[in-house]
């Protein structure tokens, strides 16, 4: 066979292989537009699993470097860096040795762009290029990470088939804190998913692989799905919320908002929101967690609903005449919550009792509404997990905008069932190997 010939065959069989095994190679890092990509091809959706109570967190499960070991992360709207324990040797560490992460020579250095994104200060300075790249990040209940920034391989599988294995920069905590009495976290570490340049969804996006949104689905029964991209979002029926201008790169913000009770207007207004998958519960201000407080007691008054003092699973607990089960139980003795916002019409987003109450093992039910500024949050208001539950919420940081809408959260999207594409190698996409059955911590 002539030169031209073998040249022809080559070039043939690599036609053929690309189009069987499309981007199965591991060149992810080299940027490719994201329009390149199959029409469904930018997505990925991760199975969640985790309660409101009694666990107080949603995880996911992430493969991380090679060979790939599997993390389980606390899913967190309210902070963008992205960590897991770390065997540096480390403090506060609370899984098993073998289940740490160990660095092998991939530290990021400290003039690499993405450390200037874990300093919140504009003076980041390195001493030397060679400088390794710390950080510290710390959250609202004033637990904390300190540790140092690596650069390893996240395989993902996208809706087209495509496996991809960039290079994703994420923190290796070597000093860890809890606040409060309860018990350790059982989880490995935070998956931030703010829109800061240091989060894995940001890094995607740069990369070319990903749209740049992110969205979760909690479901009131416990689990749930996460996604990375726009494929799942339903065509028709979101209520779209444009993010406040003082959103920052750590918190996604909406308001100003009037809070309704069962429909009528309170004397809550301007409420400024953060959406916080981070946080268990929901938390207002003090002024607006009175107001909430005085409407659902005067209601509850002629009721058969009395204070479970004696329970001290929140500050808030009503005991029946027989012990509940579940919110169902006792959901018909409460009234539904709305927030209103200004700024787009017929914007409300509904808060149904099981949106704002839990059932503990003691039987009763307690207000998921708590006071934010006698923790020390001050001004801010957070809507937390139990108020985010059986919807998708949608964070769409390409128009800047925040959507909901009421969804089964219990079942993980299938593009050729729910959607109107078809004929993929893989009906959804997963993080290799993450389909493995696996607190309150709220992020400034």
């Amino acid at each position: 066979m002539d030169f031209q010939n073998k040249s022809f065959l080559t070039l043939f069989l690599f036609l053929l292989f690309s189009s069987i095994f499309p981007l199965s190679f591991s060149a992810a890092n080299k940027p490719l537009h994201a329009d390149k990509l199959h029409p469904f091809g930018s997505s990925a959706v991760f199975p969640v699993h985790g309660n409101v109570y009694p666990l107080g967190y949603y995880t996911v499960t992430l493969n991380i470097g090679y060979p790939p070991k599997l993390y389980d992360l606390d899913i967190d709207s309210g902070s963008d860096l992205t960590w897991v324990q770390c065997d540096a040797p480390c403090k506060g560490c609370t899984k098993p040795h073998d289940q740490l992460y160990k660095p092998k020579n991939n530290l990021v250095q400290c003039v690499d762009q993405l450390c200037a994104g874990v300093h919140l200060t504009s003076d980041h300075h390195c001493d030397s290029p060679d400088d390794q790249c710390d950080y510290e990040v710390e959250y609202a209940d004033h637990g904390s990470s300190l540790g140092v920034l690596v650069r390893d391989s996240i395989p993902l599988q996208l809706t087209n088939g495509s496996v991809l294995h960039p290079n994703i920069a994420f923190g290796c905590g070597y000093d860890q804190k809890y606040s409060g009495s309860a018990s350790l976290p059982s989880t490995t570490g935070v998956l931030g998913l703010g829109n800061g340049r240091t989060s894995i969804l940001s890094q995607l996006h740069s990369l070319g692989l990903i749209r740049n949104v992110v969205g979760h689905c909690l479901s009131g029964q416990g689990g749930g799905f996460l996604f990375f991209g726009d494929d799942f979002i339903p065509s028709s029926g979101i209520v779209w919320t444009p993010m406040l201008p003082s959103s920052s790169e750590k918190h996604y913000s909406l308001g100003p908002a009037e809070l309704l009770f069962n429909g009528k207007p309170t004397a809550v207004k301007g409420l400024e929101l953060i959406f916080d998958s981070g946080s268990s519960y929901t938390y207002f201000n003090s002024q607006a967690y009175n107001v909430v407080l005085d409407l659902v007691i005067n209601d509850l008054k002629g009721k058969q609903l009395k204070r479970a003092t004696e329970d001290a699973s929140l500050p808030i607990c009503w005991k029946g005449a027989k012990s509940f089960k579940s919110v169902s139980d006792v959901k018909n003795y409460f009234k539904p919550l709305a927030l209103r916002f200004k700024k787009v019409k017929n914007s409300h987003m509904l808060i149904p009792p099981e949106g704002y109450l839990i059932v503990t093992k003691h039987g009763n039910v307690c207000l998921g509404i708590l006071d934010g500024t006698e923790i020390g949050l001050g001004y801010l208001n957070i809507l937390g997990d139990i108020s985010l539950q059986d919807k998708m919420v949608i964070y769409d940081n390409e128009r800047q905008q925040i959507g909901w809408i009421s969804s089964n959260c219990d079942r993980i999207p299938n593009i050729d069932r729910d959607f109107d594409g078809g004929g993929f190698p893989h009906p959804y996409a997963a993080n290799l190997g993450i389909f493995e059955d696996r607190c309150p911590a709220i992020s400034q």
